[in-house]
């Protein structure tokens, strides 16, 4: 925990206090903030208040004295629900304004961790509870420089498994004989090409060049392109003709030094998606479809680069709008069914600002030295699906594309 940042933070925010609590690792916010360790045993409820202003100070019960020790500040126990009460009314007695991992109309709820019932007793206590999705962001979002190196690595890894994931659909689907060392053990028939069978491909290709990843990638082709979440398995998958339309989803970061089978636990994720047609042209729907999607995801990397050059604090549903706009005045607004995108650390999907004004209004601020995924699309149920995904990287005073950003469908 970096108390002096922590302090330094709510004093910028205007806030008395952040107070954190947990039972049951219900918050791994906290855990990880705090850097306390997320495996050990909770059974009991405990409080941990930072102001902005002097020491912490820590509540916890007495069978679980010790929880918080690794912590600074002074300790307090208690056993009965009553002695809780008092005392945590005691800790706060100094503060008004107070941060949680709260969201008011769980509006962000990515941070809202706190109960109900937690807060209307702080509330009950005179205090002024207000959401701490910004302080979150401040320290789960923002990355070292040393992430953001494990970030452009993994893009340049990632993009040439990309790019033989490609070439094996093609090979294939032609009858080649042209697979990578390694790969997958597929079936005999050389024309027989399953969305699981570039899964599996890719996964492989993945290993070797030292990336990790926890699930996936996607490749869905024809109607299940249209489906933006479309998971193929052995049993389900479709065959990969001539002819038809493919879109690939893949994300990775470093695996662990000497453990492919485990991830870098600093490490950032990389995460794309890119879509082609197998052997034929693309028809004049498909172009379409694809450009607009294309030019909704320029439009908001545009909006983030100049907010940024102009040295404005944006936030994530600016962005938002800026790509739902351009697909809206397509006609095909209807069709672009979730955010725009989201915020990746360590986590693929962080706990940073979203570029989302669909599902959630998302006023956090795309902070310096943050990470995200920019990917509108457009989905024809039955028919096809567009997706175009690049990441982000804002640094003080510019914004840019961490990849290669898809200008045309590709000819497989």
């Amino acid at each position: 925990m970096d108390l002096k940042a922590i302090q330094a933070a709510l004093r910028d925010q205007h806030l008395d206090g952040w107070l954190f609590y947990d039972h049951h690792h219900r918050d791994p916010i906290a855990y990880r903030i705090l850097g306390l360790g997320e495996n050990s045993f909770v059974s009991r409820r405990w409080y941990y208040f930072v102001p902005a202003e002097g020491e912490p100070r820590k509540l916890v019960h007495r069978i679980e004295s010790g929880k918080l020790d690794s912590l600074p500040g002074a300790r307090d126990e208690y056993s009965s629900w009553q002695e809780l009460e008092q005392k945590l009314e005691a800790l706060l007695d100094d503060a008004t304004t107070i941060a949680m991992q709260y969201s008011p109309r769980n509006a962000i709820m990515y941070v809202a961790m706190v109960d109900a019932g937690t807060v209307e007793l702080i509330r009950s206590m005179g205090k002024n509870v207000v959401s701490s999705a910004d302080l979150v962001s401040l320290f789960e979002a923002v990355l070292t420089e040393q992430q953001i190196a494990t970030h452009f690595e993994a893009q340049r890894r990632l993009d040439t498994v990309l790019a033989a994931g490609w070439r094996f659909i093609g090979d294939r689907v032609r009858g080649g004989s042209a697979i990578t060392e390694g790969a997958a053990v597929i079936t005999e028939d050389a024309a027989a090409i399953t969305e699981f069978d570039v899964v599996e491909f890719l996964n492989a290709e993945m290993q070797k060049a030292g990336l990790w990843t926890d699930h996936g990638p996607n490749c869905s082709v024809g109607p299940n392109s249209a489906d933006s979440h479309y998971d193929p398995t052995r049993e389900t998958a479709s065959p990969i003709r001539n002819g038809d339309f493919v879109l690939i989803d893949i994300w990775a970061k470093l695996a662990a030094p000497g453990n492919p089978k485990q991830p870098d636990p600093t490490a950032i994720w990389y995460d794309i998606t890119w879509t082609g047609v197998v052997g034929r042209e693309a028809t004049a729907r498909e172009q379409l479809i694809f450009n607009t999607v294309r030019d909704a995801r320029d439009a908001a990397i545009e909006v983030v680069q100049r907010a940024y050059a102009e040295g404005r604090a944006i936030p994530g549903w600016e962005a938002d709008d800026a790509a739902r706009n351009v697909i809206r005045s397509a006609g095909f607004g209807e069709w672009f069914t979730h955010r725009t995108g989201h915020n990746i650390e360590i986590n693929l999907h962080g706990n940073g600002a979203h570029l989302d004004n669909l599902e959630t209004h998302d006023e956090r601020l795309l902070l310096p030295n943050t990470c995200f995924s920019v990917e509108p699309g457009i989905y024809f149920p039955g028919e096809f699906g567009v997706r175009s995904e690049v990441n982000m990287i804002t640094r003080p005073g510019s914004a840019v594309v961490s990849g290669p950003s898809q200008r045309e469908l590709l000819r497989i």
